[in-house]
């Protein structure tokens, strides 16, 4: 039989709308036999997960999504079967934790320039976690600047909008580093993101990228376009599985 798995899930301990604790309990409702929680540049809902995967009896890949550097696009790096008290990962991921705080408040501040009635308390209480621009975006729906949250994003919110703030972020190199340092599995997120031109550049940056230590893609995804999954390196031993594509080493693991 089958097994089911989603490996890239966030709770409210990053841009999540379930608790670590409540995560687990619907992953077990709904049939998975394994998940990940990967949060935004934090492990702070790795423990808790473990602890309610043991209790419900659902396996539980402790894991974490670190922001990258990337000149086109976003890049987001998963990483598998982490260290979550790896010091020197938590001491990496602090630094982003810090760069979120400053930028936040720099988005507000721009969106309040823009003539939009939006404070700092109103998106702090959409937040049961770490606060990102996915509270923002609810909170402009909320003041009807906006329609939805997607056009939060692409009118306000993503890189080129008037709203829009940088952050510190690593390069790939020291994203990966990071990740394997704390004994896990450097995995590519969304490729789409990356706002690459062809399948060809894909093919490109991937192979760049499984040269810094990278061991697999995120396989599948709703806006993956046809044929965006087959892009790794040829001859690398990657294979797809269920919520992402991975290297052979991953398949050795448990929830296989």
């Amino acid at each position: 039989m089958e097994k089911r798995v989603d490996l890239h899930l966030h709770s409210t301990a990053s841009d999540g709308s379930l608790t670590p604790e409540e995560l687990v309990a619907y992953a077990r409702e709904k049939g998975a036999a394994a998940i990940a929680l990967t949060d935004h540049d934090t492990v702070d809902g790795v423990k808790p997960a473990l602890e309610a995967g043991a209790r419900h009896g659902l396996e539980v890949v402790p894991g974490v999504e670190i922001s990258a550097l990337h000149p086109r696009g976003t890049m987001h790096i998963l990483g598998y079967f982490i260290d979550p008290d790896h010091p020197f990962l938590q001491n990496q991921l602090d630094r982003l934790q810090v760069a979120r705080r400053e930028r936040n408040p720099r988005i507000i501040q721009r969106l309040k320039a823009l003539g939009i009635p939006i404070t700092w308390e109103s998106v702090a209480a959409l937040a049961r976690g770490q606060i990102g621009r996915p509270h923002i975006a609810q909170a402009l729906v909320r003041a009807g600047a906006v329609t939805s949250v997607e056009e939060a994003f692409e009118k306000y919110l993503t890189r080129g909008a008037p709203a829009y703030v940088e952050k510190f972020r690593f390069p790939p190199s020291e994203a990966i580093e990071m990740i394997r340092a704390a004994g896990g599995l450097a995995v590519l997120a969304h490729p789409f993101t990356l706002n690459l031109p062809s399948l060809s550049a894909l093919e490109q940056e991937l192979s760049a990228l499984k040269a810094l230590g990278l061991e697999g893609v995120d396989g599948l995804y709703p806006e993956h376009k046809p044929g965006c999954i087959r892009c790794w390196p040829k001859g690398s031993n990657w294979c797809q599985a269920e919520g992402a594509t991975f290297t052979e080493r991953l398949k050795k693991k448990s929830i296989y």
